[in-house]
């Protein structure tokens, strides 16, 4: 069945799953006042809840409805709810497209946390919405945690006939503490069609919407390009169970974007009339990239996406951004470290030194956005340009090199060990051993590990030509098999994920990677020892 479903529709009839709870004035004694005499219409949450940003005391819990309202969460240990707390949020309105975040605080170390949310105005209260998280505790308990990246490309939206997004779902079925999304939560450049013709001659149908039957440009577009997600049933049950850590790439805004960028330049610079720099277009979608992710709130001015999240003393987590203070693609040939060979940009470098040098944890994870040995590269301004770090030269670092050659040499010099590197963005899975003897510039760094896992639900491509500069060498990989025509559909299952466990008794730490079933895939397991810090030993 092939629906066309507008934003009236989004807002009208798509129905909220019940709990069969009361309201959560009648269940706490709690009565809130109102502001506002108008809200005269209960709300709904058909787009479910989320939670994030978790550590051992708090949390963010996302939600939307579709009126005014005001958010409320309860949170219990218990679930039954026998002893509930609970949090008034802030009102929704037509500004932050019903959209709202509330702050749990106080919460327990190490604890099963069940929380409700339920949105209330004069009218009533809207029938509540049921999820889970688990804070960490002080290092007794097994880390355990999935990521991946790349959802809805290349024209692959919701099929309902075989399932949905239902990589989803074999993610929640292993119940990890928390996903990490490494980027490209959504395609804002790649409409969705009715219909694909696969390369064997099969249909691919898709629910479509009107927000995503054309490139984005406005706000209300990046909005849907979220809200479209969140029509999966897959993806809504995901998020009931599983906190979310998320990152961006460039298909939150377009194609291989650089804050620099004049859209004119661009191959398609008809979808973006309107608009001179792809700044401008970054400006809307970093703002509905917050208002549709449970990241914590932050000024319009801020809304600073690279992070440090510390997961007890088992495991910290350093989200990046390679994408926000960048500068332009370019050959990627720079000869010095400047503005125009940034990728990190000299402000979240030096917050990263520093967050690196000071961590206590064992293990230390990049959430990278991008890889750093593969070969991306970048035509959309009719030119043969980079869009990640690697320059296909295995020479001694250039351009956007040079900036990782500082970081991985700080990371010697720091003594800083037991580091791993996660990304995404290739669309197709990886396990990358980076040995300094092998480097350009032999000994110039600590040997670590990249593992590249995607598309969650996209099209498959690969795999890319790895740059020699810092020693790569590929000990698996998973991608269309070669003479393949891409893109390969999910439904050709070389869609993956990877799972990460650190064991609390031996601090070993395990990376699987698990194609669209969960099961993991034939020579993607990799155990670490934990290395001592010769700088406290």
């Amino acid at each position: 069945m092939n629906r066309k479903i507008s934003r009236r529709d989004f807002n009208r009839s798509c129905t909220a799953a019940s709990l069969g709870a009361t309201s959560l004035g009648a269940a706490v004694g709690f009565q809130p006042k109102f502001a506002h005499a108008n809200w005269d219409t209960i709300a709904k949450q058909p787009f479910g809840i989320m939670s994030g940003e978790v550590t051992d005391e708090s949390a963010v819990i996302w939600g939307r409805c579709d009126t005014e309202a005001r958010m409320v969460v309860q949170w219990d240990t218990d679930l039954n709810f026998k002893n509930p707390r609970s949090v008034i949020g802030p009102e929704t309105n037509l500004l932050s497209d019903y959209t709202a975040r509330c702050i749990l605080r106080g919460l327990p170390s190490g604890s099963k946390i069940h929380y409700q949310v339920t949105f209330e105005n004069s009218a009533g209260t809207s029938d509540p919405q049921q999820g889970q998280l688990t804070t960490p505790d002080d290092g007794t308990q097994d880390v355990f945690f999935a990521w991946s990246g790349d959802t809805a490309g290349q024209g692959f939206g919701i099929n309902l006939e075989w399932g949905g997004m239902k990589i989803y779902s074999a993610i929640e079925k292993l119940a990890p503490d928390f996903f990490v999304h490494s980027g490209d939560m959504i395609y804002a450049d790649n409409p969705i069609p009715p219909e694909l013709t696969l390369h064997d001659g099969s249909i691919w149908k898709n629910i479509t919407t009107e927000a995503k039957s054309k490139p984005a440009a406005s706000l209300d577009d990046f909005r849907g390009n979220y809200l479209y997600n969140l029509l999966d049933q897959n993806v809504l049950a995901f998020h009931r169970s599983v906190p979310l850590i998320a990152s961006w790439d460039d298909h939150e805004t377009t194609n291989n974007w650089y804050p620099q960028q004049r859209l004119r330049s661009r191959k398609d610079r008809e979808n973006y009339d309107a608009l001179e720099f792809a700044q401008q277009l970054a400006d809307r979608a970093r703002q509905a990239f917050f208002e549709y992710t449970p990241l914590l709130p932050q000024a319009s001015g801020q809304r600073r996406i690279y992070r440090k999240l510390s997961r007890g003393p088992l495991l910290d987590l350093f989200v990046l951004d390679l994408r926000s203070y960048r500068g332009p693609n370019s050959p990627n040939k720079q000869t010095e470290l400047n503005p125009q060979s940034a990728i990190l940009g000299s402000e979240q470098l030096a917050w990263l030194k520093h967050s690196l040098r000071t961590s206590t944890a064992t293990w230390k994870v990049l959430c990278s956005d991008m890889p750093l040995a593969i070969s991306v590269g970048d035509s959309m301004e009719g030119k043969n340009l980079f869009e990640a770090v690697a320059n296909a030269d295995p020479g001694a670092p250039l351009g956007r090199e040079l900036e990782m050659a500082d970081l991985l040499g700080f990371m010697k010099q720091a003594q800083i060990t037991n580091t791993v590197w996660l990304t995404a963005d290739v669309h197709y899975a990886a396990a990358h051993y980076y040995d300094p003897k092998r480097a350009a510039i032999p000994d110039s760094f600590l040997p670590f590990w990249e593992f590249v896992a995607g598309p969650l639900h996209s099209g498959s491509f690969g795999p890319n030509a790895l740059d020699g500069t810092f020693g790569p060498e590929v000990k698996f990989l998973f991608a269309p098999p070669p003479g393949s025509k891409l893109p390969l559909s999910p439904s050709d299952a070389r869609q993956s994920f990877g799972t990460v466990r650190v064991d609390a008794k031996s601090k070993r730490l395990t990376v699987e990677l698990r194609g669209l079933s969960g099961d993991v895939l034939d020579g993607g397991s990799f155990t670490l020892e934990p290395q001592k810090n010769p700088a406290t030993s």
